[in-house]
């Protein structure tokens, strides 16, 4: 039985590069960039509320005996509830970054 170094997989060339790791330095990915902030965060809030919809939707699903698989209505209730709590975080560093730059002293 052979065993393959961890830089021969396919998920690992993509993240090293075809030089190792430190070839090169990381640049964004490219047409990422040109986004800007708020049409990013507001694309993340549209994403969080239409999650949060899908949640309530497969909830209603279940509690109607619609729904197949509890599974599937936990697993869609958990994504909504990660994609919650990202949005509020970067919301929570803003205002303390906010914050912080209010208090700098001209």
């Amino acid at each position: 039985m052979a065993i393959n170094p961890l830089t021969s997989l396919p998920a690992t060339s993509a993240i090293n590069g075809p030089a190792g790791p430190s070839a090169a330095p990381r640049t964004a990915p490219p047409g990422r960039g040109d986004i800007p902030f708020a049409d990013l965060v507001k694309g993340m809030i549209q994403d969080t509320s239409q999650q949060q919809f899908a949640t309530e939707e497969s909830v209603r699903k279940m509690v109607s005996g619609e729904a197949d698989s509890i599974h599937d209505v936990v697993l869609t209730a958990s994504r909504a509830d990660l994609a919650f709590r990202l949005v509020m975080e970067i919301r929570n560093r803003l205002i303390s970054s906010y914050q912080e730059v209010m208090r700098m002293q001209v």
